[in-house]
């Protein structure tokens, strides 16, 4: 079984959006709104409470590979601190959304794009992680496209 470590937003980030209402990364603006849909939040990785909770809106990159073309898009957050997601399960509030995921090698070259159906990610994490070039996945929401965290590869148990 393919291992993997998925998180969410550093908390300095986030913390930074929420002070200033700023993109860290590109400076634009970011926008405060009631929860008009469930997300997900970026940083927790759990949906929002339509109408009763605030959401920030601001540009994100996912990428960190000095060689990958810029994919900057919009993400929301939690306006109140939220604790950050990271864990080698993916979270419940995830699958019930539409989601897609993109499979990348070092250097952060696209090689493949599937879409998960019905929330059966682990069937998608072992076909593209069985693959030894690929080395992260983005998983981005299946209908917006827009980027909700990245999933990287653990090393196998011995």
């Amino acid at each position: 079984m393919q291992r993997f470590r998925i998180a969410g937003l550093p908390l300095a980030m986030a913390a930074k959006v929420r002070q200033h209402l700023r993109a860290v990364q590109y400076s634009h603006p970011a926008h405060v709104e009631m929860s008009a849909g469930t997300g997900p939040c970026r940083v927790c990785l759990d949906t929002f409470k339509v109408g009763e909770e605030e959401r920030i809106l601001f540009t994100y990159q996912p990428f960190t590979d000095p060689g990958a073309l810029a994919s900057p898009g919009p993400v929301f957050i939690h306006r109140e601190v939220c604790a950050r997601y990271d864990g080698s399960a993916f979270p419940e509030a995830l699958r019930s959304l539409p989601l897609a995921f993109d499979a990348f090698v070092r250097g952060g070259r696209l090689t493949e794009q599937l879409r998960v159906p019905d929330g059966r990610v682990e069937d998608a994490v072992q076909l593209l992680f069985g693959k030894p070039a690929v080395a992260y996945i983005h998983v981005r929401h299946g209908e917006a496209g827009c980027f909700i965290a990245r999933m990287d590869r653990e090393a196998p148990v011995r």
